[in-house]
């Protein structure tokens, strides 16, 4: 079972890494998982990325509290309008469908703005 979390912590940083670079793939959740998954195989490599420049702050902080920054939760809902404008001009969906995409948006938003800071 190691192995498996190592590997899948690996690829997640790989994940990540590649979400820096492209401006519509999230970095952080993908940081969030490998640092679980090394929090079980490797602590070398979980005290990495908890003494990352960039990301350990973030990930330390989502670790302890919870917490998501002031800035992180604006470059989601940003993110989240932009992807349902985009959903909206792309597909041209139908009603029902606007308005099961727009709820999970919202609940999203929700969720990520009652965080702590």
């Amino acid at each position: 079972m190691r192995q498996a979390y190592m590997i899948i912590g690996c690829l997640m940083v790989v994940i990540g890494a590649i979400g820096v670079a492209l401006p519509l793939l999230p970095t952080t959740p993908f940081l969030l998982i490998a640092v679980a998954c090394f929090a079980r195989s490797s602590p070398r490599l979980e005290a990495w990325l908890l003494s990352h420049r960039r990301f350990g702050p973030l990930l330390a902080a989502w670790r302890e509290r919870g917490a998501i920054p002031r800035s992180g939760k604006l470059l989601s809902t940003a993110g989240m309008a932009l992807g349902f404008y985009a959903f909206y001009k792309g597909s041209q969906p139908g009603p029902l469908l606007m308005v099961i995409v727009a709820a999970v948006f919202v609940s999203i938003g929700i969720y990520v703005w009652s965080r702590p800071e």
